[in-house]
């Protein structure tokens, strides 16, 4: 009767506008602060976790601190239904949220444990929490990295010099247009809920709403980089 009830409330939260909704269902993992309710990409309002291919420094050693981050949100909604509540939509027309699953928030959870940083050009709500992880050096906190905007930044700037094409700007804003992708450069690396690393072509179903981790020019360079073509049904 519960998993009937919960298929029949995210029926409901889904027909509307869900900037003005609340989504409800069982989530997959996208990343760190990403997360896909059915067909809704959501991401967590306030927060910025390291990108699914960054890596932290600690005594000297690189180690995987976004495949960890995602991987602590994953255990954070196994088997719970999630509650997302919409404050509006980002540059690439994800849906951002406040989510809770199993009566926990989990945008100051990850917060709480160091899996991400307060992103503070959007919220101040959560940088007392940040300062307590900080100060127990907890999650990332224990580890040198960069701050995962500075992270995207960087990769931004390779881009740029290795194609001569200036990409897309970071996930950075909570509110603007999508952004055209201008150029040859227009293929799009992302890494599915699965954990799989997936590209996208222009025109494909979920493009628009794809957010860039890598752009490569041709489909050769996408698939040297480990990633396979996006599935199209």
């Amino acid at each position: 009767m519960r998993s009937i009830f919960a298929v029949a409330l995210a029926a409901v939260c889904f027909a509307g506008p869900v900037s003005a909704q609340t989504v409800v269902g069982q989530a997959g993992v996208v990343d760190g602060d990403t997360l896909r309710v059915g067909e809704t990409t959501i991401r967590l309002f306030g927060i910025d976790a390291p990108e699914g291919r960054q890596t932290c420094s600690r005594e000297g050693r690189e180690w995987p601190c976004g495949e960890a981050a995602t991987g602590k949100l994953r255990s954070m909604i196994e088997g719970k239904t999630v509650v997302c509540r919409g404050r509006g939509f980002d540059q690439f027309g994800r849906t951002v949220a406040v989510c809770e699953a199993g009566g926990v928030e989990l945008n100051r959870a990850l917060i709480a444990y160091g899996w991400a940083t307060a992103f503070q050009a959007y919220s101040q709500d959560y940088l007392a929490d940040e300062t307590r992880a900080k100060t127990a050096r907890l999650g990332i906190w224990d580890s040198t990295f960069l701050l995962p905007a500075d992270y995207r930044r960087t990769r931004a700037e390779l881009v740029e010099q290795m194609h001569g094409y200036r990409a897309p700007p970071a996930r950075d804003s909570t509110n603007a247009a999508a952004p055209a992708v201008m150029g040859r450069c227009a293929i799009k690396g992302n890494r599915n809920r699965r954990g799989q690393w997936i590209y996208h072509l222009p025109g494909m179903p979920y493009y628009e709403a794809t957010r860039p981790e890598e752009i490569f020019c041709t489909e050769a360079e996408a698939q040297a980089a480990g990633y396979r073509r996006a599935i199209v049904r």
